[in-house]
């Protein structure tokens, strides 16, 4: 899952969706499937192509939970396709195209990042800086797990910003696990902010 106000401090900026600003709560990037080893496959049966009208009853969960922030500003549907022939594909022989979607939402919403740090008295989008560890405590504990990876960004004046949590799940999708192995990100620093959306030119508000 993505913090999008650290998307936008990316090098490559952010365009908000044509359905409006997002909210200021973890995004998902992507549901992928891993090999125990850390390597994963990718793009597994060119002949299934994403069907948007397979996933009509979801499409306002995932303008809300899984939105775009590419540029320029988009719906979503060349994301969530690019995601399904990437990384749905892949499991294909568990979860057809619907129940990849659905299944990366329920565990958004089962994790629910956002509420389990405001728990632990973090309040993103604060303005203030968090230690990584307390932040890594506070998901892990909501999660009943301890192996979890946070990727960071480094903005233009050299803050670290939470930018991506990987959370590993099993091979239902459905509930979490320990990492096997844990990715290679970019490292954090002690100190971490949560960067609310800024207002620069480089934003496409609509």
């Amino acid at each position: 899952m993505q913090w999008p106000g650290s998307y936008c401090d990316t090098r490559q900026s952010c365009c908000y969706p044509e359905t409006g600003k997002p909210d200021e709560d973890f995004g998902i990037h992507g549901l992928w499937p891993n090999y125990n080893d850390g390597t994963y496959p990718s793009s597994c049966d060119r002949s299934n192509s994403f069907d948007e009208s397979k996933i009509s009853d979801l499409l306002s969960r995932l303008e809300k939970d899984w939105p775009t922030l590419a540029c320029p500003s988009g719906d979503g549907i060349k994301f969530w396709g690019h995601e399904w022939s990437k990384h749905g594909t892949c499991s294909e022989s568990l979860l057809d195209q619907y129940s990849y979607f659905q299944k990366a939402l329920d565990l958004k919403a089962k994790a629910n990042l956002l509420q389990a740090l405001q728990t632990a008295g973090i309040r993103p989008a604060d303005g203030k800086y968090h230690s990584l560890e307390s932040i890594k405590e506070a998901i892990e504990q909501a999660l009943g797990v301890t192996t979890i990876f946070i990727d960071c960004n480094v903005d233009t004046r050299g803050n670290h910003q939470i930018y991506q949590v990987y959370l590993c799940v099993d091979t239902s999708a459905s509930n979490f696990i320990e990492c096997p192995v844990l990715p290679h990100g970019r490292p954090c620093g002690n100190k971490i902010e949560f960067p609310s959306f800024s207002s620069d030119s480089n934003h496409d508000e609509l």
